[in-house]
């Protein structure tokens, strides 16, 4: 941070903008940070070497470790995230991966949500399952199921809220307050791990509201743009070192270049801008889509018609960009829908400057069997659409004429 300009009472964009790097200081006074294109970093000595090595020294030794550009990232999302150090990845999978080969081993448990992101699902029931690690799933839209699941062996308790992709909502206070309060010496720490890709640090800081660790898929909203595959996590500064040490350095290597981390940087300058955008878009078309006759259902925080929409106010500052809903007719009315639509543009992934549109149970949520699905709460007609930056009177246009194939 520059220290003689910005302060921690300055507003979301001036941090988003400035935080983490000073470019009044030194000869060039490059605008933007310089991109570190290295993979491995010079000693003045055998001894400063092997001191950095063991992390008595400041400094970076080696780009899977560390990279100067990677650091400015980190430091940013992190005082974004309210926490006190952040750790950037290949991935949003590599993010989620990292962590879970860190503090968990065969023998323990990790209590997830009942519906989660697919490949998020795959990891923990169709690959940590294989080494020793029990997953058992609950609806955490409850608190008090979550107080009545953990064990002695319970390690982690992981959720998404909004969920991907029926936006169910979880109490993340009330659930960091019954994990913590189940830390003891039988069981040790339980790490309250969300994933809050859907909601940006501009709408929801779970490290404030007692998680230990928020990550993010920041190939999404973080990076804005469709233009990089990137993860980040955030937390205390001890997690984020263990972390960092074994599962990104030995487990996973899971490295973000720092090309890419220069473009998280620009689309992280512009979150607050777009967020706004994002959302008001997305609340009127969550308002047009509850209201015409083709649609059964709409699930969106900001209606007040959402199950969950007093814990929406209680949490989020806004309610995102992310809207789920059914069509009647079910899922041959849905493909029939999606089909027909000209500038909303049928892909996987969400956040980006273009409205998105797709299918979960053939796309994103594949992973899960239908009888997964069933069980899980991922209905087979549940259309998945991520709102644009677009004008919203056009992408309404669009979708009001792509319903009426189906009326």
């Amino acid at each position: 941070m520059k220290n003689n300009k910005i302060n921690s009472k300055l507003g979301f964009a001036t941090h988003a903008i400035h935080e983490a790097y000073d470019n009044q200081q030194g000869d060039i006074r490059s605008l933007n940070p310089p991109i570190y294109m290295t993979s491995t970093f010079a000693f003045n000595s055998v001894e400063q070497g092997a001191a950095m090595f063991e992390g008595e020294e400041p400094g970076f030794v080696y780009g899977r470790v560390g990279n100067p550009t990677l650091d400015i990232l980190e430091k940013r999302l992190a005082k974004l995230e309210g926490a006190e150090a952040g750790l950037a990845f290949a991935s949003g999978m590599g993010a989620i991966t990292s962590i879970c080969w860190t503090f968990l081993q065969a023998g323990d448990e990790l209590l997830c949500d009942i519906t989660l992101y697919g490949c998020t699902f795959a990891y923990f029931t169709h690959g940590l399952a294989k080494f020793g690690v029990k997953i058992t799933a609950i609806d955490m839209t409850n608190a008090d199921n979550i107080a009545a699941a953990i064990s002695d062996k319970t390690k982690i308790i992981y959720l998404e809220t909004p969920a991907n992709p029926n936006m169910r909502l979880c109490d993340i206070e009330a659930i960091s307050q019954i994990a913590h309060q189940a830390d003891n010496a039988a069981n040790g720490e339980i790490k309250v791990v969300v994933d809050n890709t859907y909601c940006t640090p501009y709408i929801q800081r779970p490290v404030e509201l007692g998680a230990d660790i928020a990550l993010h898929s920041a190939t999404k909203y973080l990076g804005g743009h469709g233009d990089i595959i990137a993860g980040m996590a955030v937390g205390s500064s001890d997690d984020m070192l263990r972390v960092r040490a074994e599962g990104l350095k030995d487990m996973t290597g899971a490295v973000l270049s720092p090309m890419d981390a220069m473009l998280m940087m620009r689309g992280i300058k512009t979150l607050e801008i777009r967020m706004e955008r994002h959302c008001q878009n997305a609340m009127k078309v969550a308002t047009f889509l509850e209201n015409h006759p083709a649609v059964e259902q709409v699930m969106y925080p900001g209606l007040p018609s959402f199950n969950q929409y007093d814990l929406a106010k209680k949490q989020m500052s806004l309610f995102g960009g992310m809207i789920a809903f059914e069509v009647k007719g079910g899922i041959e009315a849905g493909r029939i829908m999606m089909n027909a639509l000209n500038l909303v543009t049928r892909a996987v992934s969400l956040g980006d400057a273009e409205t998105l549109i797709e299918h979960p149970a053939s796309m994103t949520h594949a992973t899960y069997t239908p009888e997964e699905r069933a069980a899980h709460g991922i209905s087979e007609g549940l259309v998945r659409m991520s709102v644009g930056l677009e004008t919203v009177e056009d992408i309404i246009a669009d979708i009001a004429q792509a319903l009426d194939e189906i009326v």
